[in-house]
């Protein structure tokens, strides 16, 4: 199964590698600054901070959702600013089981940074491990780079709308199935999802404790879902492009690669309202 996944032991043992580098992508909805709040309070060893809506997503990008990725040059230049290495092994974390963590551990993936897990577990083993926690913020040299996305990372609206309609490709969103279904709608305009999905919930793929299930497990799980299509044709997409990551990780960490993001995600997809709008179960 691919190493996406890193445990608090192993963490705390590579603590003092030079060429390690951390971050926290702790971060709520609701209140966007409360997760750099907690950052500057106290945070593993050597961690930087990525704020989801600063760092990750690009506000200036119209159409694209509630948290529009980043052109290659915009991501560029925050990878500069905190001294990113193509050698570095990179370990990013939050206290979401994953949720936010894994929009920068796909975001680095998709650019071709292999190295790069994310903290099973997050902050709430690292706490109940005993580990320790820092308000020393790290100092960096910035750096010169220069990445671009691969293209077969992502998906767009005219190969979303092309998709649904083709029974040898899955569309997987990542929301709540009351969102998914319809019922409830807290964040965007319009509810429901997009006509021919099929509904993986990213809390699917945890346990009780908010680790990753077994690899095994989760292999199972997402090839009875997936019904026989290979992970190459599967496209994952949530609301903003963010929790649908997690699927992708899951995938991963499940020896699953090569399922793709479409990053507008639905609060993109209702952008248009022409676009067509499905409700209730598959």
């Amino acid at each position: 199964m691919t190493n996406v996944l890193i445990g608090v032991d192993e963490l705390r043992a590579r603590l003092d590698e030079p060429r390690l580098r951390i971050a926290d992508v702790r971060f709520d909805l609701a209140d966007t600054a409360k997760g750099e709040a907690a950052y500057r309070s106290a945070h593993v060893p050597g961690a930087i901070y990525a704020h989801l809506d600063r760092d990750l997503s690009d506000h200036s990008l119209n159409g694209l959702g509630r948290h529009p990725l980043p052109d290659a040059e915009t991501f560029a230049r925050w990878l500069s600013l905190i001294g990113y290495a193509p050698d570095q092994a990179w370990v990013v974390y939050d206290e979401a089981n994953g949720s936010f963590a894994a929009r920068l551990w796909w975001m680095l993936r998709a650019v071709g940074h292999r190295d790069v897990r994310v903290l099973d577990g997050g902050c709430a083993a690292w706490v109940a491990a005993k580990a320790p926690f820092t308000d020393a913020v790290p100092n960096v040299v910035p750096t010169s780079v220069e990445v671009r996305y691969a293209e077969s990372t992502t998906a767009d609206f005219a190969e979303v709308d092309a998709l649904r309609n083709d029974g040898s490709r899955r569309l997987v969103d990542a929301r709540a199935t009351p969102r998914f279904r319809g019922e409830v709608e807290p964040l965007d305009p319009v509810a429901g999802h997009v006509p021919g999905a099929i509904n993986r919930p990213f809390a699917d793929n945890l346990d009780a404790s908010g680790r990753f299930k077994p690899a095994e497990a989760l292999r199972e799980e997402w090839l009875r879902m997936l019904g026989g299509v290979s992970p190459e044709r599967v496209v994952h997409m949530c609301g903003s492009g963010v929790t649908a990551c997690h699927n992708l990780l899951a995938m991963e960490h499940a020896g699953l690669s090569g399922s793709r993001l479409f990053p507008p995600s639905w609060s993109g997809w209702v952008g248009d309202r022409r676009r067509a709008v499905a409700t209730g179960d598959v």
